[in-house]
């Protein structure tokens, strides 16, 4: 199988096996949901309900009026307990609805499908379903979908990519979804075409997933505007810029954006979310996740209503006696967690458990100036200089070692022999490079 591929980039340890053939199940309902205000680039949402107001399941919660944000829904029938500070995954601590659980007898009985016939739909109608849904990128960055199906002016879209390459070691919802609702993923991807005036489809698919390859070329065999692209398994073969170059040949431009160069790319998951938005009418109040690693008893494949602590789906998966840290995402760019009390966000596409035979706290070692970071930095940059202006607080020449084309892929510290926490220091630059450009 002929594969594409990008410059540059690591081959980690995959570590999919774990739950790869783990069918996508459903959990029981928790007691109580935590809607963070927040789960979404952009400005966080305003609640639209009080404290003691019963809601039902799919209800809007919170919005606000910003172009660059979407709102969020109630994931399950109850009653709001509470509004205030809560532990976030991602911003430490944010402003969420805390909601008692009730039974709902009605369910997933609330939304049934129905045909739809996309040329029916505007692309204004489409972006104005997806922005009502609050659907924002399930891959992790949780843009709000809308923005990116509402290019500016003058921004021509010839092609939409949908990601399909899960690089990040261990998770696999993303493979699974490719497996179980491939028809879902491809009227999804449809939409956003229709939404960007996209006359090609591309499906991006890593050749260690060949089952979705060869299901996803099965179903698009005679559709003659999508071609399902197998690439070569690398990480971050997943990124934005990593995809389009691959895929396109195609190099968006330091500070840029994928519609600089005419396309949109948008993950398998979100153009389900898509589906479910325009023939049911359902917003995104559940999304499937992959619980894995050693430290869990049942990896698995887990369809969870957002909002959903931690601490249940572990209850669920079981944690065994060795397990010692949790991290949100994958191992390259997921985050630690200080709380089981963190829940579900719209961006989370796993939970994975080390135990304590995997997590090292590694000394740092002075720079030998080996260029590993380099070598494999597929941004082009030079991490080690970034990391030394950072340690000397030289905010204001950061700018001019492209600071801010950083994907945090964290390439550069998983190859450095000194073990320099590279990445950490870039995301610290980055932010104080912000305060000073702002």
């Amino acid at each position: 199988m002929r594969t594409k591929t990008f410059k540059q980039g690591i081959h980690p340890s995959e570590e999919k096996e774990l739950s790869r053939d783990k069918k996508i199940e459903s959990i029981p309902l928790p007691s109580k949901v935590i809607v963070p205000l927040s789960q979404h680039t952009g400005a966080p949402c305003k609640p639209l309900i009080d404290k003691k107001d019963a809601v039902e399941r799919g209800q809007k919660i919170g919005d606000v009026d910003a172009f660059i944000s979407c709102p969020v829904h109630s994931p399950l029938k109850g009653k709001v307990i509470s509004i205030e500070k809560h532990p976030h995954p991602t911003l430490g601590e944010a402003e969420a609805i805390i909601i008692e659980v009730e039974e709902d007898e009605k369910g997933e009985n609330r939304w049934s499908e129905k045909e739809v016939d996309l040329s029916s739909l505007s692309p204004e109608e489409i972006r104005k379903r997806v922005r009502e849904a609050g659907i924002a990128g399930m891959g992790g960055a949780a843009f709000p979908t809308h923005v990116k199906l509402s290019p500016p002016s003058g921004k021509n879209i010839d092609s939409v990519i949908l990601n399909g390459c899960e690089c990040e070691p261990y998770l696999t919802a993303d493979y699974r979804l490719m497996m179980e609702r491939a028809e879902d993923c491809l009227f999804g991807l449809k939409a956003i075409m229709r939404a960007t005036g996209a006359q090609k489809g591309y499906i991006g698919i890593e050749d260690n997933k060949k089952d979705a390859i060869k299901i996803m070329k099965s179903l698009t065999s005679g559709e003659n505007e999508i071609e399902v692209v197998p690439l070569k398994t690398k990480y971050p073969q997943g990124g934005e810029k990593m995809l389009i170059k691959a895929i396109l040949g195609r190099e968006v431009p330091s500070g840029g954006l994928p519609l600089d160069v005419g396309v949109v790319v948008n993950n398998v998951g979100t153009a389900i979310a898509i589906c479910e938005a325009l023939k049911k009418g359902k917003p995104l109040i559940e999304r499937v996740i992959t619980v894995t690693g050693k430290g869990v008893e049942k990896p698995s494949n887990l369809l969870v209503p957002i909002g959903t602590p931690l601490r249940d789906i572990l209850n669920y998966c079981g944690l065994k006696d060795n397990a010692k840290a949790i991290i949100m995402g994958g191992p390259m760019m997921g985050i630690s967690q200080y709380s089981l009390d963190c829940p579900v966000i719209k961006g989370t596409s796993g939970i994975l458990v080390l135990t304590e035979d995997e997590v090292s706290e590694d000394e740092e070692q002075p720079c030998i100036r080996c260029a590993r970071c380099v070598d494999h930095c597929p941004m082009g940059l030079f991490p080690t200089t970034l990391a030394k202006l950072v340690k000397a607080e030289r905010w204001e020449e950061l700018g001019e070692y492209n600071i801010m084309d950083c994907i945090e892929c964290g390439c550069c510290t998983y190859v450095c022999p000194s073990k320099i926490p590279i990445v950490q220091l870039i995301k610290w630059g980055k932010n104080e490079f912000r305060k000073i450009t702002s």
